[in-house]
Formats: structure tokens, sequence, C-alpha cells
């Protein structure tokens, strides 16, 4: 381990371990979730409904998670979201009927972007000003690994049976409050924000800041493209337009991992030296590049290319985007409602992206709607580039509330 990786605090890496744990266990879920829907006897459209209200439940309730987090700290609330997702979890395994599987779902997003944000909130406290990017890119990292294992875990497992994967989720994630609980307890780190007499960054004051409003409009992007239409549209493009097996949708998803995990880590690290601009404007370039390419992919060989350079453009834009969030909050502000908003950003555009982009892929073409994606994401990269840098080689002082 080098003396940078020892100078980061412990908590930093129990953070990192439950991110892990809990994006292989989503990854261990998703897949049997719409087939566990599809037992009850409802149609497609219901079973993909189970996906829409868990993200909807997220966007709904991240205020509140906001608030919740001014008043009684990061670690509680993070906790609470861990435990109620994990209950949420596990008791779908034992749901009887459509109905109750889908309240329980619901419940799962509450809880999701409970410890999403309080998470995000952590990691910027906790992170070194100096290693704000790093730390994303190791947080993404591990965010991302545990993903691509999930499903490869799920399969190894499919003997099981479909209800077995929620009881093991939940099994993971109580294990992970666990260990949280006992590494933050005592932690001068993690004592809630509220004890510590801090001001609060208000959503307004963060919304006058342009560098914010960029954010705001990336992370949207980020997740109508990454999140929403490639997981939506990348699959019926390879069985619609390349009449491939549907397996391959899954090889096309994984490259487009692998590339955005090949540059993570390092634009992460590199963002904290070079500043966040670089990364956020040839990021977004690059992603819209290679998601634009997907509509006009006419075999494999070039959908697969696509999908490298978009997850690379991701790659090297993610963690600078997180870190120059972290940049407008500074370690020694409350940020909860601006945290809370840039969440709302990614989810809003998690939940409308598919619906939108793919009608203008059904009343137009995938081209179009691919292509309508990427001017989404360069529109992004334009943004950054009439903002200020987010990166202070020297912290400011106390940003004070109105």
């Amino acid at each position: 381990m080098s003396d940078r990786s020892k100078a980061l605090p412990v908590e930093i890496w129990v953070l990192v371990g439950s991110a892990f744990t809990i994006a292989i266990g989503f990854g261990l879920v998703a897949p049997a979730l719409p087939q566990f829907a599809r037992s009850f006897g409802v149609g497609v459209a219901a079973a993909s409904f189970l996906i829409s209200a868990f993200a909807l439940m997220r966007l709904v309730f991240a205020p509140m998670s906001g608030r919740l987090m001014q008043k009684l700290g990061e670690r509680p609330v993070y906790l609470t979201g861990l435990i109620i997702v994990a209950v949420s979890t596990g008791a779908c395994a034992f749901a009887q009927t459509y109905w109750q599987l889908l309240i329980l779902r619901s419940l799962g997003g509450i809880g999701s972007t409970m410890f999403t944000v309080s998470s995000l909130a952590l990691v910027i406290r906790m992170s070194p000003p100096t290693e704000r990017g790093r730390v994303s890119g190791v947080y993404s990292t591990s965010f991302l690994i545990g993903s691509i294992m999930g499903p490869l875990v799920g399969g190894a497992l499919s003997f099981l049976g479909l209800r077995a994967p929620f009881i093991i989720y939940c099994i993971a994630l109580l294990i992970a409050s666990l260990i949280v609980y006992v590494a933050l307890k005592d932690s001068p780190l993690a004592v809630p924000e509220s004890a510590n007499g801090l001001p609060v960054m208000t959503f307004r004051q963060g919304l006058a800041r342009p560098e914010y409003r960029a954010a705001l409009w990336s992370n949207f992007g980020n997740g109508a493209a990454v999140f929403g239409v490639r997981m939506a549209l990348v699959p019926l493009i390879v069985v619609e337009v390349l009449h491939k097996d549907a397996a391959l949708a899954g090889v096309a998803l994984t490259v487009f991992a692998a590339g955005n995990a090949s540059v993570l880590f390092l634009s992460g690290r590199w963002s904290d030296t070079l500043g966040r601009k670089p990364f956020l404007i040839a990021g977004t370039l690059i992603c819209a590049f290679g998601t634009a390419g997907l509509g006009l992919a006419s075999n494999l060989p070039w959908l697969l290319v696509a999908s490298c350079i978009a997850g690379i453009g991701s790659g090297m834009f993610s963690p600078a985007l997180q870190a120059s969030v972290a940049d407008i909050v500074g370690p020694r502000t409350r940020g909860g409602p601006v945290l809370a908003g840039y969440q709302m950003s990614a989810d809003l555009g998690t939940f409308l992206g598919p619906y939108l982009i793919g009608t203008l892929a059904d009343q137009v073409s995938y081209g179009v709607a691919l292509g309508v994606t990427g001017v989404l994401l360069a529109s992004a990269s334009a943004a950054w580039m009439v903002v200020p840098e987010t990166l202070r080689r020297k912290e400011p002082a106390v940003v004070t509330s109105s």
C-alpha cells in the first residue's frame, strides 16, 4: 500500500467496502426481480414498474433525506437507510403477491436514497481536501466492481431459486451495517454535524453558483444516459437491430463497465492535481461520442467499441463530478440540501430518460434517440467550459448561511 493510500482515514475504506457490498447485492437481486414479479402472473409492464417505483421513491424522498441528515447527522441516516433496505429486501423473499413486492421495493427506494445522500456527505467530510478526486475514484470503482460481480454471483447461485438472492442481500447489508456502526461509533470524523455548529449551505445558495448548476445538469445527463437510456436501449439494439442473441447485451454492458473501470481511479487521482474541468469537459464529450455511436451500430464489434468509448468517457468525468460537488460544499459546511439536490438530478434523469428517449426511438429511430442523448451529454460539457474551476489549492473560509 502506498503512503498516499495510508494517509486516507480507515473510515473511508469502511465506506468503500460498504459500497462494494451494496453494489454486489444490488447486482445479485436486480436480475431476479423481474422474473420474481412475473411469477405472480403480472405482465412485463408491471414487472418493469418495480424498477421505476424504486427510482421514483428515491427521487421523492431525497429532500427529506437531506433534512434528516441536517438534524441527525450522516451516520445515523446512513445506518438507518442500510437497515431499511436490508429489512425490506429480506421481506421481499416472503412476498405472496405482486402488491406486497411493490410496496417492499418502494420502501427500499426510501432507504436507498438515505444511505446514498449520507454516504456522499460522509465521504466529502472525511476526505482530505487534496484527495477528493482520488477518494471519489476509489469509491466509484468499488461500486462498479461490485455491480459487475453481482450478476455473476447471482448466476452461480441461481440454483437456489428466485427468493434466495433477497435473503442473501439482506444478510450482507446487515453485516455491512454492523461493520459501519463499529468503525464510525467513536470516530471524531463521524460526529454528527449538528453537534459541531457548522454553517449550512442551502440548496438556494448552491444553486446561485454556476458550478453547482453545471454539476446538476451533468448529473441529470449522467443519470439519463448512463443509468437509464443505456440500460434500456442497448439490449433492444442487440436483439432488434443486430439480430443477435439477447445474452450478448450483457457483453456490451460489461464492455462499458470495463472501459469505465480502466480510467476511474486514475482520472479521480489526476483531477486532484490537474483540476476537475479537464476531465468533466473531455469525459462528457467522449461519453457523448460513444453514446451516439451506439445508435449507429451496424454490427456487434461497432457496438462493443462504442460501449467501451462511452464507458471510458463516463469513467473520466464521474469522479471529477462528485469531487466538484465536494469542492462546492467544502469540509466545514453542512451541505445536506445541496447533496440531496445533486442526487435528485441523477434520479430524475434515470426516471425520465428511458421513457422519453425510448419513445423517440420508437417513433423515429435508435440512431436519432441515442444521438439526442449524446447531445444532452455534450451540452453538459459545454456548460463546464464557461464556469469556474471548483478545485482550490487552498481551502476557502467557512461558508456562512444566510
